[in-house]
């Protein structure tokens, strides 16, 4: 599990990989319509989107979300002022994308009474009994935990990251991040995870 002091996190690690001067030179490009930035932007940035988003509302409903996540970065990404990093910024695009995707259909579960419980076994890219738990006792927790947890545990993101992206007080990213581990870990014995 990665080390949990916040002291001892890179401050953006997915904008620490690429070149900071070339994430900013393609945001500017998106600012004014590039295609070719866009594209590049999407290339660089859509599989840790996907890594979020799969495990906030399933892998089935995920390539939509993502999505919905990069036509809202190009229709605001004038918006973006630099205050925060570029990813920082994206995950918080991503995060209340999910979220509002959760929110959506889980409305819509409650006005049709004839949906089944998602089959998580159907999903695609589950390859292990274990993965295949660990998704459904994710899909469990509330979804601001869940976020907290993935942005934490998935995408290495730091607690002062993950307060601006949920616009959060940062002494509230440990305390959820502690709840989240603690409801995770009780979903997944409910499930019959084998310690």
């Amino acid at each position: 599990m990665p080390d949990s002091n916040p002291e001892h996190r890179h401050d953006d690690p997915v904008a620490d990989a690429p070149e900071r001067s070339n994430v900013a030179d393609l945001v500017a490009g998106c600012q004014v319509g590039s295609r070719e930035a866009q594209r590049s932007l999407y290339d660089l940035f859509h599989a840790s989107t996907y890594r979020v988003v799969a495990r906030m509302v399933g892998e089935h409903e995920a390539a939509d979300v993502v999505q919905d996540v990069f036509l809202q970065v190009y229709a605001k990404v004038s918006q973006f002022a630099g205050r925060a990093s570029f990813a920082t910024w994206l995950y918080r695009l991503t995060v209340n994308a999910a979220l509002q995707h959760l929110r959506k259909t889980r409305r819509q579960r409650h006005a049709s009474l004839d949906n089944d419980p998602e089959d998580l076994r159907a999903a695609k890219g589950q390859t292990s009994d274990h993965q295949e738990m660990l998704q459904a006792a994710l899909l469990r927790i509330d979804p601001q935990l869940r976020a907290i947890f993935l942005l934490r545990e998935l995408e290495d993101q730091s607690y002062r990251d993950i307060a601006h992206v949920l616009q959060i007080p940062e002494g509230t990213v440990g305390s959820r991040l502690n709840r989240a581990r603690r409801e995770l870990r009780e979903q997944l014995i409910a499930l019959g995870w084998e310690t």
